[in-house]
C-alpha cells in the first residue's frame, strides 16, 4: 500500500483513478459545446447532482456517483441477445462489472471491506425505495439522463414512446429529484414532452411543472 493511498487523500485517489479509467471511453458526448469522453462526463455530472441533492453526502455516495457506469463500454449491448431478456442480462452484467471494478480501486486506496460493500450497494441500487442514499443516487441518474439523452430519444422514437419513458423515469424519482428536474433547461420539444408525461401520470402532487422556456 502506498503512502498516498493510506493517507487522508484516499477519496481523491479513488476519484482520480475512476476518472482515469473512464477517460478511455471511446464514446464521446458534447456538453456545452465541448466534446469529451461520455462516461467521464456523465460521472462528473452525477457527482455534481449528488452533492446538490444531498449537501451532506457521504464518501460512499460520491464514489458511487463517480463509478456508476465505470468502464461501461467494456460490455457492449450487442454482446447480449436483442429483446428485453437480453437487455436485462446485459444490465445485470454491467452492475456486476461496475461493482467489481470500483471495489478493486477502493481496496488499492486503502478502503476496508464494509466501506467497499456500501459503495457497491449504492452502485447496484440495492435498497432502492428504502435507502435514502440509494434514492439520491437514482435521482441523480434520472437527472443526468434528462440532461443528456432526452433529445436523442426524441430523434429516435415517436412521441408516445418518449412520453412512456419519461413517465417511467418520473416514477423512480423522489419529490426532491422531481423538484430538481424542474430546474433543468430542456429544449422546447423536451420540455413539452415532459409536461405531457407528467400530466398523463395523473398529476401527482409531488410532480413539479417543467421549467418555462
Amino acid at each position: 500500500m502506498t503512502e498516498t493511498s493510506a493517507g487522508p487523500d484516499r477519496l481523491a485517489a479513488v476519484l482520480a483513478a475512476i476518472d482515469e479509467a473512464n477517460r478511455d471511453d471511446p464514446h464521446t458526448i458534447v456538453v456545452d459545446g465541448v466534446e469529451r469522453p461520455k462516461e467521464l462526463t456523465h460521472a462528473e455530472m452525477m457527482t455534481r447532482w449528488v452533492r446538490r441533492l444531498d449537501p451532506d453526502c457521504s464518501e460512499a455516495q460520491l464514489i458511487a456517483a463517480r463509478a456508476h457506469h465505470l468502464r461501461r463500454w467494456a460490455i457492449p449491448r450487442d454482446s447480449y441477445p436483442p429483446g428485453r431478456a437480453g437487455y436485462l442480462r446485459w444490465r445485470t452484467a454491467l452492475k456486476k462489472q461496475h461493482a467489481e471494478d470500483v471495489g478493486r480501486i477502493m481496496r488499492d486506496a486503502g478502503y476496508g471491506a464494509e466501506e467497499i460493500e456500501r459503495v457497491q450497494a449504492i452502485v447496484t441500487k440495492r435498497g432502492l425505495g428504502t435507502d435514502p442514499e440509494v434514492q439520491v443516487h437514482e435521482d441523480a441518474l434520472c437527472l443526468v439522463f434528462l440532461e443528456t439523452q432526452l433529445d436523442d430519444l426524441i430523434a429516435r422514437f415517436d412521441e408516445d414512446k418518449v412520453v412512456d419513458i419519461l413517465r417511467k423515469t418520473a416514477r423512480k424519482m423522489s419529490p426532491a429529484g422531481l423538484a430538481a428536474a424542474a430546474s433543468l433547461r430542456l429544449s422546447p420539444a423536451g420540455a413539452a414532452l415532459v409536461e405531457r408525461a407528467l400530466a398523463e401520470e395523473g398529476g401527482r402532487d409531488d410532480m413539479p411543472s417543467p421549467p418555462a422556456m
